[in-house]
C-alpha cells in the first residue's frame, strides 16, 4: 500500500465548484477498485490550496482509476478550476503512530 498526495491551487471564485464537485464525487473515488482511503484538506494559510491524500494498494490500482472514465470527468472538469499547476507525490508510508 502506499499514498498518493496531491496538491491543488483554485482561483478563489472556482472553489465551491470544485467542493461542490468533490462533495458528489468522493464516494465514487473512495470506493474506486485499490483504494483505501480518502482524505481532502485546505490549507489554513492559503485557502485556495488544497490537497487530497489517498492510500492505494498498488500502483496498478492508481493506474486504472487514472484511466478511468470517472477520473477522466473528475479531471476535465476540477482542471478548469486551477490557478496554478497541480503536483503529485506517491510515497510509502514509513511510520504511523495513532
Amino acid at each position: 500500500m502506499f499514498v498518493r498526495i496531491v496538491k491543488m491551487s483554485f482561483h478563489e471564485e472556482n472553489i465551491p465548484a470544485f467542493l461542490e464537485n468533490f462533495e458528489s464525487i468522493k464516494h465514487k473515488i473512495r470506493n474506486a477498485e485499490g483504494n483505501r482511503f480518502l482524505e481532502l484538506y485546505q490549507d489554513k494559510n492559503n485557502k485556495e490550496i488544497f490537497f487530497t491524500y489517498s492510500y492505494w494498494e498498488t500502483e496498478a490500482d492508481l493506474e486504472n482509476y487514472r484511466n478511468s472514465e470517472l477520473f477522466d470527468s473528475v479531471w476535465t472538469f476540477t482542471k478548469k478550476l486551477f490557478n496554478a499547476k497541480p503536483e503529485a507525490w506517491s510515497v510509502d508510508k514509513l511510520v504511523s503512530l495513532d
